[in-house]
């Protein structure tokens, strides 16, 4: 029991005097504090690992030899995810988030015709024929109602019927 506290206290002791200079060391080495920091950590998880299964003559030498070993690990890293990514940088983004939004507004507007499209599918079959006729293909309220035998005005209340309805069951999509 005692051995292990004495590991954790001599861990504790050699952060409190080499605490510092491991971090300028690894902000040198790495360029930035963020990266410093998490070697810094990692550094200190290896020590404690290998102070469990090994006595240590120099653990001021040996943590920073695992220091410049997770730095160098961590550099690579970072060129790997700098190379993995400058294709994507070299890329115009707006023109990806361009394409990206229209390929959604494709997809919003499918959803919407599925959607007035089924609800006019459920109107009833003569407030659907009008309506038809009227909206898509585009003939006048007159013409609709020579062609339907119906009279005008009864043409007037399918089409209102027919976009009231369909604006109720669709007004939470658009």
């Amino acid at each position: 029991m005692e051995g292990g506290v004495m590991r954790a206290v001599s861990i504790d002791a050699l952060h409190r005097s080499e605490g510092a200079k491991l971090q300028r060391f690894l902000r040198r080495t790495l360029g930035n504090s963020a990266d410093a920091a998490d070697a810094a950590q990692e550094t200190y998880l290896r020590l404690v690992r290998a102070i469990t299964t090994t006595d240590l003559e120099h653990p001021r030498v040996f943590l920073f030899h695992i220091a410049r070993n997770v730095a160098a690990t961590l550099a690579k890293r970072r060129r790997f995810e700098t190379s993995l990514f400058q294709s994507m940088t070299d890329l115009d983004l707006t023109q990806i988030a361009d394409s990206q939004a229209r390929v959604e507004a494709q997809i919003i507007a499918r959803e919407q015709l599925r959607l007035v499209a089924a609800s006019i599918d459920r109107l009833p079959p003569r407030c659907r024929e009008v309506f038809l006729l009227s909206a898509f293909e585009g003939l006048p309220n007159g013409a609709i109602a020579l062609r339907l035998g119906i009279s005008q005005r009864m043409v007037e209340k399918h089409i209102a019927k027919a976009v009231l309805d369909t604006y109720q069951r669709c007004r939470d999509f658009f």
